[in-house]
């Protein structure tokens, strides 16, 4: 791993890892995640969250812990490849917490609004905890690409109270976000995004028809 690469997590909370898997192989990752979300959206009990689109239909929102529900996604998510470099990031040998799959339609998959992961996950030291996003589609601004606040890895855990509307989604008050500091993360299918447990987040709306 480059040493800018470590420098930039390290300074920013925050770095982008282009080409860890080919696309291909991000590519399969994503039709069997797609089939699978299909699979369970016909299921009466299942527990994806699902966006409304403008014609009534539904579409998978996200699907909560993928490595118990397909053996692609357990040897995925091992794979060497992402394993050291996240070795590398945190100095020491990595273990998995949990996985989720995020999917945003075109046109009204919804935004992710500012939050720190550590405030839900409550785990010590923070500087051991990092979330590896997996771009499986090419992201950018227009389909919703991970925005950040630069170096709040380095700050406490904010409070973090519920969205009117929407008690699932807990955000710090908005005049605790500098946004003055905010920093995009487009990536490519097959790169990835790392950030730290306690860096300040955040996602748009795809407004895209991708």
């Amino acid at each position: 791993m480059q040493q800018a690469v470590y420098d930039h997590y390290w300074e920013k909370g925050w770095v982008v890892v282009e080409g860890i898997f080919p696309s291909d192989e991000a590519e399969q990752i994503a039709q069997i995640a797609l089939e699978l979300s299909q699979a369970e959206l016909k299921n009466a009990d299942s527990r994806y969250v699902v966006d409304a689109s403008t014609d009534g239909e539904l579409a998978p929102r996200k699907i909560d812990r993928p490595f118990w529900k397909h053996a692609a996604f357990q040897t995925f998510i091992l794979d060497p490849r992402l394993q050291q470099v996240i070795a590398a990031l945190l100095d020491t040998q990595p273990l998995l917490a949990t996985d989720q799959i995020f999917m945003k339609p075109p046109r009204f998959g919804s935004a992710k609004p500012y939050h720190q992961d550590n405030f839900y996950f409550q785990c010590q030291p923070a500087d051991h905890v990092i979330t590896a996003w997996i771009a499986l589609d090419d992201v950018d601004v227009e389909n919703g690409c991970l925005r950040y606040i630069d170096g709040t890895h380095r700050g406490p855990i904010l409070p973090h109270e519920p969205v009117p509307g929407e008690p699932y989604n807990l955000v710090p008050p908005p005049d605790l976000v500098d946004l003055r500091k905010e920093a995009l993360a487009p990536v490519r299918k097959g790169g990835v995004v790392f950030h730290h447990s306690q860096t300040l987040h955040t996602s748009h709306r795809n407004e895209s028809d991708r």
